[in-house]
C-alpha cells in the first residue's frame, strides 16, 4: 500500500523479524522514488525503526543495489548522508508486440532507458517476434557493455486476446495463432532469464505508475491508443485487475462511427482507424511519426478524425468519472504527441458542459512516458518480481 505524505510517497514497511525481505524491497523502493534520501527520511516514510533502516542499507550498500551520494547539510552535527539507487546494478528487458510493431528496450533500475530497437511490421507472427527477439538482443546489450549475467529477467507487453478482441483491417486469417502461443517460452530460450508477460495497457500505466504521472498521481485511468485501443486502472497506487484480470477494456465498449454504424470503438479511436481515413484520401503511411509531416489535406484528415475520437471517447470518459473517480485520465501510446494533446484538450472543452451533473471531472492529459511505455511496464516486471514490494507484501501490523 502507498499513499502520499509531504513530498514523499509513504510506504508500509513491518517491524516482524519474518518480513525481513518484504521491509528490503519497501525500503529499496522508498530510494528509488524518492531519492536522494537520508536514513532518517526512510525511517518516517516506511516506519520501519532507524536501526531497521541502519541494517537494511548496509545490506543494499553491500549488494550493490544502492549507493551514497553526498551529504545533506543543514541542521546541527555532521550533515546526513544521502542515498540514492545504484542505476548500473542490475537491468531489465522489456518488449512490447503489436499488430503494427515490435519494440525491444533496455532498462536500467532507475528506469533509464539504456538502449531500444523498434521495427514496423504489420501483424508479426510469433515466429517474427521471436526471430527479432534472439537477433537483436545481444546486439541491445552489446551496444551499452551490459553482460547477460546483469539481467533479472525479460518483460513482454501485448494485447490480451490479440487476434480475436479486435477484427483489424488487413488482418490475416492465419493470426490466430497467438491465441495457442506460450509468449514465455517463445522467448526463454535466448538468456535464459525468467520472462514475464502482461497486457499492454496495464503495462503502459505500470510503467508510467513508477516513471511517469503515476509519481504525483496515485488514482487515474489509462487510456492506450495503439493499433487499437486499450484501458487500464490504478487505484491509491497498485494496478487494478478485476474479477478476472480483464478490467479496463476500454476498446471493447461499443459506439457508433460517422456513419452511424455501431462497432466496437477501437475500432473508431485507433491509429488502425486512423490510417484507414488516410488511406481512403490515398495518403499511405507507415509509421506513426509521418502523422507529423502531412500536408493541408493529410492534416484535415487527421483533425477529422480527432473529432470522431472525441465524439465517441466523451461518453465512456464521463462514465470512467463517475465510476472511478480518479485524479486524472491519461492518454498514452504511438500517437505524436501534438495529435494526443489535440483529442485531450478537447476532451477536457467537452466535458465542461458535464459539470453540473457529474460529481468530479478529473482532467485528461497525455502521459509521460509516451510510445514506449508498454515496453516500459514490461521492463519493470522483472524488477518487481524479484527486488520490488508486491501488493501482496507484508503490511504494517499493530501490537
Amino acid at each position: 500500500m502507498t499513499e502520499r505524505s509531504g513530498k514523499h510517497m509513504r510506504l508500509s514497511g513491518t517491524n516482524l523479524e519474518r518480513a525481513g525481505d518484504h521491509n528490503q524491497r519497501v525500503t529499496l523502493h522508498a530510494i528509488r522514488v524518492n531519492g536522494p534520501i537520508t536514513r532518517a527520511e526512510l525511517a518516517a516514510i516506511t516506519g520501519l525503526t532507524s536501526p531497521a533502516i541502519a541494517n537494511i542499507t548496509k545490506r543494499l550498500l553491500s549488494e550493490n543495489l544502492i549507493q551514497e551520494a553526498g551529504r545533506r547539510r543543514g541542521g546541527r552535527g555532521q550533515p546526513a548522508t544521502k542515498l540514492v539507487i545504484n542505476p548500473d546494478s542490475w537491468f531489465s528487458i522489456g518488449v512490447n508486440v503489436d499488430r503494427d510493431h515490435i519494440t525491444m528496450l533496455v532498462l536500467d533500475f532507475e528506469g533509464r532507458v539504456r538502449a531500444r530497437a523498434s521495427r514496423e511490421v504489420n501483424f508479426a507472427m510469433p515466429k517474427d517476434v521471436e526471430q527479432f527477439f534472439s537477433k537483436g538482443v545481444g546486439k541491445l546489450l552489446a551496444k551499452v557493455g551490459i553482460d547477460r549475467d546483469r539481467l533479472v529477467g525479460v518483460g513482454v507487453a501485448l494485447p490480451d486476446d490479440m487476434p480475436r478482441a479486435a477484427t483489424l483491417p488487413n488482418q490475416p486469417a492465419n493470426y490466430g495463432i497467438w491465441a495457442s502461443t506460450d509468449v514465455a517460452a517463445l522467448l526463454s530460450g535466448t538468456l535464459q532469464v525468467p520472462v514475464f508477460v502482461e497486457n499492454d495497457a496495464a503495462a503502459a500505466a505500470m510503467g508510467e505508475m513508477q516513471f511517469g504521472l503515476g509519481k504525483k498521481h496515485q488514482t487515474f485511468f489509462y487510456i492506450l491508443i495503439t493499433a487499437a485501443l486499450g484501458g487500464s486502472l490504478v487505484i491509491e497506487g497498485n494496478h487494478f485487475r478485476g474479477a478476472t484480470g480483464r478490467s479496463g477494456e476500454l476498446g471493447l465498449l461499443r459506439g457508433r462511427d460517422p456513419a452511424g454504424h455501431e462497432r466496437q470503438i477501437q475500432n473508431i479511436v485507433s491509429l488502425s482507424a486512423l490510417y484507414s481515413r488516410l488511406a481512403a484520401q490515398g495518403i499511405r503511411v507507415s509509421a506513426p511519426h509521418e502523422l507529423t509531416d502531412l500536408d493541408e489535406k493529410g492534416q484535415a484528415v487527421i483533425d477529422a478524425w480527432v473529432e470522431a475520437a472525441v465524439d465517441t471517447l466523451i461518453e465512456p470518459v464521463v462514465a470512467i468519472n463517475c465510476l472511478v473517480n480518479p485524479e486524472v485520465i491519461l492518454i498514452g501510446g504511438r500517437l505524436p504527441a501534438g495529435i494526443v494533446d489535440q483529442i485531450a484538450n478537447s476532451l477536457n472543452q467537452r466535458l465542461v458542459a458535464y459539470a453540473a451533473t457529474v460529481p468530479a471531472i478529473a482532467p485528461v492529459a497525455r502521459a509521460a512516458l509516451s510510445d514506449d511505455a508498454p515496453a516500459v511496464g514490461a521492463a519493470i516486471l522483472p524488477f518487481s518480481h524479484r527486488l520490488l514490494p508486491t501488493r501482496t507484501a507484508l503490511m504494517k501490523v499493530k501490537s
